[in-house]
């Protein structure tokens, strides 16, 4: 069976891990991936807000529901 990630959010490293914990509250699994950590590690810079959070295609339904209540959550 073929897993494709799909990206599902941006933001900085703290909006993203606190979202990642809603989703793992709900047994949806999630990859992080920090441009910024990876470019300052480098020696480069990258925009705060390049933080991507990925979580498997089958997941995509359930999860939606959860990061439109936390987007509402964060916007308010």
């Amino acid at each position: 069976m073929e897993t494709t990630h799909i990206k599902i959010f941006s933001e900085t490293p703290i909006i993203i891990n606190r979202l990642r914990s809603l989703l793992e509250e709900q047994n949806i699994g999630s990859l992080v991936k920090n441009q910024f950590e990876s470019g300052r590690l480098a020696g480069f810079g990258a925009p705060m807000n390049a933080v991507d959070l990925f979580i498997l295609n089958s997941d995509l339904e359930k999860a939606s529901i959860i990061v439109d209540d936390f987007k509402k959550e964060i916007s308010s």
